[in-house]
């Protein structure tokens, strides 16, 4: 079965189906028509029995009595197969035709208790290879005399048609079998036509045709969700494809620059004798590139280790409140220099990474200071509620686009120049900010207006 197309499959199993239930019904027709023939049988002895019961009823005389054995001869004439006894109240024989060879518990019981004998059973035995339905029933002729009377059909005629049904019906029940794989196949052919058309669509999507979608209209029920599901999964990849590329683009971007410093410098260098101080200044220059690009790379290293589920957070007790005053002393001179408040409201406690819940607020921090205007003030608040602990970072300063809030969290992604400037930061603070706070089961958003900017994380408390 497993290297079967489903076609295959589904024409197989409607024959097997078939055939089970040609199989059930086989026995029933056969039974329906042995009952069939059986009712046959007894309404033809019985309509002989009661031709018998006529004839002895009107013999009230002795002449009489001596003409029912040609009255019987006569009555018999056409009935190939039966066959009538006639036994008086002491069990002789009175009459019989040829080949009447009957059971003697057949007219036992007529003969020894006549009064229960008036309605005949019918009843089946074998004889010499044929096979016989009797009856017997007391009767009681014109001047009183008693007789049982016994009349019975051979069933060979019976037997050999029911042999030739069952031989017919065996034909009929494997040519409807195989009748019904090969409708099977074709009506499942057809019905899966919907399925090969998705699955040629499929064939041609490529890397550099994602935007492409399965067509919804004309699709069966049973295919939809399929369908939805596929082209819910063309557009992540899409839009996974895309955050590629514009990865990569901002990679090559992001390192060209130092590298292109880096050039810059040493060509400098070598243009020309220079003293030692001058060696220094531009080795320094240098080093603070190096640092910048190992810095980079750090964090996208960080990041891998992060999509892959690499990043374990420790377990212990943090309090929120206290790492946050302490980055407050770390950037204090930075805040002073651009004229920036930094003030703390609440307190909370989370279990957690020390290093990288204090690393995730110092990327925020750092984003708010940069991004606030000389004279306002970066707010940080903290709050519990059952299970959740809620840390906010509030900024002033112009508002963030709509169609650019969710893409905050992107990598090396940026807004404007107003909320950058060159060369502050790799572009990837935030991008690692969202890892943590994941990392550690919360969630980080952020919303904007002509206010304010707001970043808000929840932590499991």
């Amino acid at each position: 079965m497993k290297s079967l197309s489903l076609t295959s499959r589904i024409s197989l199993l409607f024959a097997v189906a078939a055939s089970l239930v040609l199989l059930l019904t086989g026995p029933i027709l056969t039974q329906a028509v042995e009952a069939h023939f059986e009712e046959l049988d007894r309404y033809e002895l019985s309509g002989k029995l009661e031709l018998i019961r006529n004839l002895f009823n009107h013999a009230s005389g002795q002449k009489q009595l001596d003409r029912l054995p040609q009255q019987l001869d006569d009555a018999l004439v056409g009935h190939p197969g039966l066959a009538v006894v006639v036994a008086d109240a002491t069990g002789n024989i009175w009459f019989a035709t040829s080949g009447a060879n009957f059971p003697r518990t057949l007219l036992q019981r007529c003969i020894s208790q006549p009064q229960e004998c008036r309605a005949g059973a019918l009843q089946q035995w074998q004889q010499d290879g044929v096979g016989y339905r009797g009856m017997a029933v007391s009767i009681t002729s014109g001047n009183g005399m008693p007789y049982a009377v016994a009349v019975a059909q051979d069933t060979e005629h019976h037997e050999h048609f029911m042999g030739k049904f069952k031989t017919v019906l065996a034909v009929a029940i494997a040519l409807a079998a195989l009748t019904t794989a090969a409708l099977g196949w074709v009506v499942t052919r057809w019905g899966l036509s919907p399925l090969r058309q998705i699955a040629d669509r499929v064939a041609g999507i490529s890397a550099e045709r994602l935007a492409e979608r399965l067509p919804m209209a004309g699709l069966p029920a049973e295919l939809r969700p399929l369908a939805t599901a596929f082209n819910a999964m063309l557009a992540r990849l899409d839009d996974s494809f895309r955050r590629l590329s514009e990865f990569s683009s901002n990679i090559a971007h992001e390192l060209r620059t130092p590298i292109s410093n880096l050039m810059t410098q040493t060509q400098v260098a070598l243009s020309g004798a220079r003293d030692k101080d001058e060696y220094k200044e531009i080795l320094y220059s240098s080093l603070e590139e190096y640092e910048r690009m190992a810095q980079m790379v750090g964090d996208m290293l960080y990041l891998a280790q992060a999509e892959n589920g690499l990043l374990v957070p420790g377990q212990e007790q943090v309090d929120l409140a206290s790492e946050t005053r302490d980055l407050f002393d770390y950037f204090e001179a930075w805040a002073e220099e651009n004229a920036v408040a930094l003030a703390l409201s609440g307190a909370a406690s989370v279990v957690g990474d020390r290093l990288m819940l204090r690393r995730a607020l110092s990327n925020l921090l750092s984003n708010a200071i940069r991004h606030t205007p000389r004279g306002g003030a970066v707010q940080v608040s903290m709050s519990r509620n059952a299970d959740t602990v809620i840390l906010a970072i509030d900024n002033p300063g112009p508002a963030v686009p709509a169609e650019h809030l969710h893409k905050l969290f992107d990598r090396f992604h940026r807004v404007d120049s107003s909320r950058h400037r060159n060369g502050d930061g790799t572009g990837l603070g935030l991008a690692i900010c969202k890892s943590i706070v994941e990392a550690h089961g919360g969630t980080i958003s952020v919303t904007s207006d002509d206010q304010r900017t707001r970043f808000e994380i929840c932590l499991p408390a």
